[in-house]
C-alpha cells in the first residue's frame, strides 16, 4: 500500500547549529517544505539580525538541490522591544516569536518571567500579525511537572489570550486534554501543534524495561486519558491542530547521564510516525490536511505544490546517527516503523 501526499511541513522544529545542525538537518529536508525553526540556541536568538543570520547558516547546510525553506522565529524575554517586532514582521522571513517561560525547557534559561513583562510586545505582535508560538508550562517547583500546562492555561495563556484578542497563538506539543479543550473551545486565532510522541505515547513509556531516557522530553509525556486526548484531537480533521514534530536533538551522551537533556530526535521517522498513528486510528484520510493544509493556512502561507509517497513496510531506523564526533539516537531506534518515505 502507498500513500501520497502534498509535501507537509513541520510546524516546530529545532535544528541547533554548528555540527549538529549538518547532521540533523537532511532528515528534516528529505520530508518536509518549510519548517517553524526554534530560536533557543546559546546564545539564543533574540533579534532579527540574528535570525536572518542563523537562516543563512541553514541555508548552507541543506543538502545539494534541497529546496527546503526555513522558517525563523524569535527568542521572546522580559527586555524584547516592540520594535523588534516590527522589524521581524518587515524581514519576510521571521514568522513568529517563541514564549518559553524562564527555566521550562532546552536553553530557556533567558524566557520570560511574566507574561504580563511583554504587553507592549504582544500589542506590537498582535498589530503585526506575528504569531506567539508558546511553550505552555508554569515553572513553579510547587507545581507537579504533570500540572504544568494546565495551571499554564488558567494562569498565564488564558489571560493573554482575553487581553489580546487579535493576537494569534499556536500552543505549541500540546499533551493534555486540558490543552486539546481550551484550543477547541478558544476563540479564532487559537491553534496547537501535535507531536508523534505525544499521540502514541503515554508516560508509562518512560519506565518501560527500565528508565528510557530517549523518551524524556518537555512537557513530559501524559497519563494515557491525555495521550487519547491528544491524538483524537489531532485526527479529528480540525484545522486547530497541526503537525510539528518538536524534534530536539541532543547526544547520546547526554541524554544518558545522571541529568538527561530533554528532547526527543524524530526527524528521520518525522512523517512515518505520524502515518502510523493515523492508521491507528482510522484517519489517514485526514493526514494530509493535518500535515500539509492546516499549518500552512493558520500562517497564511500558500500550500505546497509537490507530493511525498508513503509504503506501508516494515522497517527499523538504526541505533544511531552519527553528529559531528558524537552520535544521536532517533524516536523508535532499533524498533519496527510501520510506514516508510519511498519518494520525495
Amino acid at each position: 500500500m502507498k500513500l501520497t501526499l502534498r509535501r507537509p511541513d513541520d510546524w516546530h522544529l529545532h535544528l541547533r547549529d554548528g555540527d549538529m545542525l549538518a547532521a540533523v538537518l537532511p532528515h528534516t529536508a528529505a520530508r518536509f517544505a518549510r519548517a517553524i525553526v526554534m530560536p533557543n540556541l546559546a546564545p539564543p536568538v533574540t533579534t532579527t539580525a540574528a535570525a536572518l543570520a542563523y537562516r543563512e547558516r541553514i541555508l548552507a547546510a541543506l543538502p545539494a538541490g534541497s529546496d527546503f525553506e526555513p522558517l525563523m522565529t524569535l527568542y521572546l524575554t522580559d527586555n524584547t522591544l516592540a520594535e523588534e517586532i516590527h522589524r521581524a514582521a518587515a524581514s519576510g522571513a521571521v514568522f513568529g516569536v517563541k514564549l518559553y517561560p524562564a527555566g521550562a525547557t532546552t536553553n530557556s534559561d533567558s524566557g520570560v518571567t511574566h507574561l504580563r513583562h511583554c504587553d507592549a510586545v504582544l500589542a506590537a505582535m498582535e498589530e503585526a500579525g506575528m504569531v506567539l508560538q508558546v511553550h505552555g508550562e508554569v515553572t513553579a517547583p510547587g507545581i507537579d511537572v504533570f500540572d504544568r500546562e494546565r495551571v499554564f492555561i488558567e494562569r498565564v495563556l488564558a489571560p493573554a489570550v482575553e487581553r489580546f484578542p487579535q493576537l494569534k497563538v499556536v500552543f505549541e506539543h500540546v499533551t493534555t486534554a486540558d490543552a486539546v479543550e481550551f484550543v477547541r473551545g478558544a476563540r479564532d486565532g487559537i491553534a496547537a501543534t501535535v507531536t508523534p510522541q505525544h499521540m502514541l505515547l503515554n508516560r508509562n513509556a518512560l519506565f518501560a524495561g527500565g528508565l528510557r531516557p530517549h523518551h524524556y522530553c518537555l512537557p513530559v509525556l501524559k497519563a494515557e486519558r491525555h495521550r487519547e486526548a491528544v491524538l483524537a484531537a489531532a485526527t479529528s480533521g480540525s484545522a486547530r491542530f497541526f503537525l510539528g514534530t518538536d524534534s530536539a536533538p541532543h547526544t547520546r551522551g547526554s541524554k544518558e547521564s545522571s541529568c538527561g537533556c530533554a528532547g526527543i530526535y524524530s526527524a528521520p521517522v518525522g512523517i512515518e510516525i505520524y502515518a502510523e498513528a493515523f492508521e491507528q486510528a482510522g484517519a489517514l484520510d485526514r493526514l494530509e490536511a493535518f500535515a500539509s493544509e492546516h499549518g500552512a493556512r493558520f500562517y497564511g502561507l500558500p500550500l505546497n505544490d509537490t507530493t511525498i509517497t508513503l509504503e506501508r513496510r516494515d522497517w527499523m531506523p538504526p541505533a544511531e546517527y552519527a553528529a559531528g564526533a558524537d552520535t544521536l539516537v532517533p524516536f523508535r531506534a532499533g524498533e519496527t516503523v510501520r510506514w516508510q518515505l519511498v519518494a520525495a
